[in-house]
């Protein structure tokens, strides 16, 4: 029903920022919670921030708390996550999800998942 597409991975250096976006059709954008989930090679997938609907509550990964900021536009259905200060340690592929229901913990977040993008942090 939701369909979510990743933007703005690359291949950056250690002490860089990078903008992730997550754009949104097919559903009721402003309905939905978002969370930002990345997966490193042989590992588990980590939540790393989510926002409500409304944009008035958000949570952070302890590791990323004050370099990065999750935020919404819902006038152009996207998501952002604004990385700065980026270390080796954030290298993964990051995914962004919908769900209905905000809230910790975030094991079982996510109706529907866009496919990724690569974020390489180069030491």
């Amino acid at each position: 029903q939701v369909q979510l597409v990743e933007s703005g991975g690359g291949f950056v250096q250690t002490g860089d920022s990078l903008r992730l976006s997550c754009a949104a059709s097919g559903g009721s954008f402003g309905s939905y919670a978002v969370a930002w989930f990345r997966r490193r090679p042989g590992e588990d997938r980590d939540f790393v921030a989510a926002i409500s609907d409304s944009g008035d509550m958000t949570d952070y990964l302890y590791s990323v708390k004050g370099r990065f900021t999750i935020s919404r536009d819902n006038a152009d259905n996207t998501v952002h996550l604004q990385m700065n200060n980026l270390k080796p340690e954030d290298t993964a592929v990051y995914y962004c999800a919908a769900d209905r229901s905000y809230g910790s913990p975030w094991y079982g977040f996510g109706e529907f998942w866009g496919r990724g993008t690569q974020v390489t942090v180069s030491s």
